[in-house]
């Protein structure tokens, strides 16, 4: 499974509806989401600062985690953006891809 990084950012419905039902249960209404798209979710966090939630969450490919975003901002409580999160070894292996020479050159240059 992939990890991924759901930034949240309130609407003025959102705000309203987590005043009303609180954390915990707006916790176990992203952990039920993440559950039926065949995930696991790892945390989730309120903040202060641009961005109102982080949720980490591991599921099984891209579209399920743009079903997520999708969904979750359709519905109007948030606007969301989606963070693909890679490992140490992942990053090994992107670094592998660079070092068979993949072409590249910067405009301009």
């Amino acid at each position: 499974m992939a990890k991924y990084l759901f930034r949240a950012k309130l609407t003025v419905d959102g705000l309203n509806g987590l005043l009303k039902e609180g954390g915990t249960a707006r916790r176990e209404v992203v952990e039920r989401l993440v559950q039926s798209l065949g995930g696991r979710l790892e945390s989730i966090h309120w903040a202060f600062g641009d961005e109102d939630v982080y949720v980490v969450a591991d599921l099984p490919d891209n579209p399920s985690a743009a079903a997520m975003g999708m969904v979750v901002s359709a519905a109007g409580g948030v606007r969301t953006s989606t963070v693909v999160l890679l490992t140490a070894e992942e990053m090994d292996e992107a670094v592998q891809q660079r070092a068979k020479r993949v072409e590249y050159r910067k405009p301009g240059g």
